[in-house]
């Protein structure tokens, strides 16, 4: 195979040559890649580091995290999931994740590694629309009771679990982001993060209800990285888990604090 054509003062490269130098940079790469992945394995990287995030974290202090993460370990292979209610637990305990970070943990977490990453205010809203955002009467679970409640649920368990139900009709929501749509539309109530409807909540989009009843709002939900602790972090996790910890999770005005200070 003629690489290079002769014929001027100059070698130049054939169709043909440019092709193969091509491939080759191609291959040197891949083979200084695969040397990079070798050692970075032997110094205590894991291979591939799965992340099951639920619907109630924000994504912003999830990306940054992630942004660093691949600046310091290019060659990591990462896996994320977005997962409902439940689900990250559930990925945490069956291996499929390596690192979970979600609310409102079960009862039965206990067997996981659990460490504090913040809290986020709930806060129960209705459509500016909606007959709750101009009622005169105090909002008893009575009054309460007389409308659609809009609730988050484990899709894996039917009928449940749903926190702080109130009314006996209810509309059962996976996706937080697709509950806040219905609450726009004025299709019901909710309670919700408040990082996720402040800005609904300025705009006058969303009505804040005055409810002071705290067995119908939890006020804070706390967030949370699991993992299982039979199956040790590797060096990608442990940096992710510490630059999580560090993060501003929230802006000011939200309602929110940083939770690990404990």
């Amino acid at each position: 195979m003629q690489l290079f054509d002769r014929g001027g003062r100059t070698p130049r490269f054939t169709e043909a040559g440019r092709a193969r130098a091509s491939q080759a940079r191609r291959v040197l790469r891949q083979a200084e890649a695969f040397e990079r992945t070798a050692q970075a394995i032997g110094a205590g990287l894991e291979p591939e580091l799965s992340i099951a995030v639920d619907s109630f974290v924000p994504s912003a202090p999830v990306i940054r995290a992630l942004t660093g993460l691949q600046a310091r370990h290019p060659d990591l292979a990462v896996k994320l999931f977005t997962e409902g209610l439940g689900a990250a637990e559930r990925r945490v305990r069956d291996g499929s994740a390596t690192l979970g970070l979600c609310a409102l943990p079960s009862t039965t977490v206990q067997s996981l590694q659990m460490m504090p990453l913040a809290e986020t205010t709930l806060v129960p809203v209705a459509g500016r629309s909606h007959p709750l955002a101009s009622e005169t009467r105090p909002l008893t679970r009575d009054v309460l009771a007389e409308h659609v409640q809009l609730i988050l649920t484990d899709p894996l368990q039917r009928d449940g679990p749903s926190f702080s139900r109130v009314s006996p009709r209810v509309w059962r929501f996976v996706d937080i982001a697709r509950r806040l749509e219905f609450l726009l539309g004025g299709f019901g109530w909710g309670t919700m993060p408040l990082h996720l409807v402040a800005g609904h909540l300025a705009a006058g989009r969303l009505a804040r209800l005055a409810i002071e009843d705290t067995a119908v709002l939890p006020g804070v939900v706390r967030l949370f990285a699991i993992h299982a602790p039979e199956r040790p972090l590797g060096l990608g996790a442990r940096w992710l888990l510490a630059e999580l910890q560090a993060q501003r999770w929230f802006d000011e005005g939200c309602g929110v604090v940083d939770a690990t200070s404990g």
